[in-house]
């Protein structure tokens, strides 16, 4: 039978009977943490399965998750493992239209990791102020050529698209260095491979650099739970 494991909103496992014996003699799980099976209808304390009754006061409240080597990665979600070389030809057939996609899709990943993150409003951001861009020209050609920007020349329009243009320039550029910085925090404390993340590359290619190494980075991930490591 498989458990899983809750602590502070975040769930953990599956994890056998005698995964959960282990885990809490080296203290990476908590008797106060909350376990259930498939088969059963509620989460209960970790002790009531494994047969423990520890005395803690009231007001006991668990310390966080603590932080693990690479060969015992903490467990949060994998991230999107979509093959590097697959995003860059995606984006290049559509037009770049899949990159904008694919780097939502890492940015709403990264908020289920870190909470806090802001990455995602940027890129949203950036976004919404592109479609403004077109909305706000009189005229323009469109072009599907593979490689090529959906929209490439504009005639006219209204005077404040120029300044849209710019902001949106800016936006996506801190959306890209706010993602750069959350994924550097991310990876060197609470699941440390010690990333670091050329500020270069991220400048001229984005979500595929990310995806570059977060594809190495599950890789990791994959070979430490096949040696058996906590995930």
């Amino acid at each position: 039978m498989l458990y899983h494991v809750t602590r502070n909103g975040q769930n953990y496992g599956p994890y056998t009977l005698e995964d959960l014996q282990k885990y809490v003699a080296s203290g990476n799980v908590l008797p106060t943490d909350l376990t259930k099976s498939d088969d059963m209808p509620d989460w209960v304390p970790v002790s009531h399965v494994l047969g423990m009754a520890p005395d803690l006061p009231p007001s006991y409240q668990p310390p966080p998750p603590p932080t693990y080597p690479v060969s015992n990665l903490a467990p949060y979600p994998d991230a999107p493992n979509l093959n590097w070389v697959l995003v860059l030809l995606f984006s290049f057939f559509t037009c770049t239209l899949f990159r904008w996609v694919w780097t939502l899709v890492l940015a709403a990943w990264m908020k289920r990791v870190q909470p806090n993150s802001k990455a995602i409003f940027f890129y949203a951001a950036a976004a919404v102020l592109g479609f403004w861009e077109v909305l706000l020209s009189s005229h323009s050609h469109v072009v599907l050529q593979p490689g090529v920007h959906w929209w490439v020349t504009y005639y006219g329009g209204h005077p404040l698209r120029d300044v849209i243009v710019l902001v949106s320039w800016v936006v996506r550029l801190i959306a890209r260095f706010t993602m750069r910085s959350e994924l550097e925090q991310h990876f060197n404390t609470a699941e440390p491979v010690g990333l670091s993340l050329s500020g270069v590359m991220t400048f001229f290619f984005g979500c595929v650099y990310f995806q570059y190494h977060l594809n190495r980075i599950n890789e990791l991930k994959r070979m430490a739970r096949y040696r058996g490591a906590v995930i």
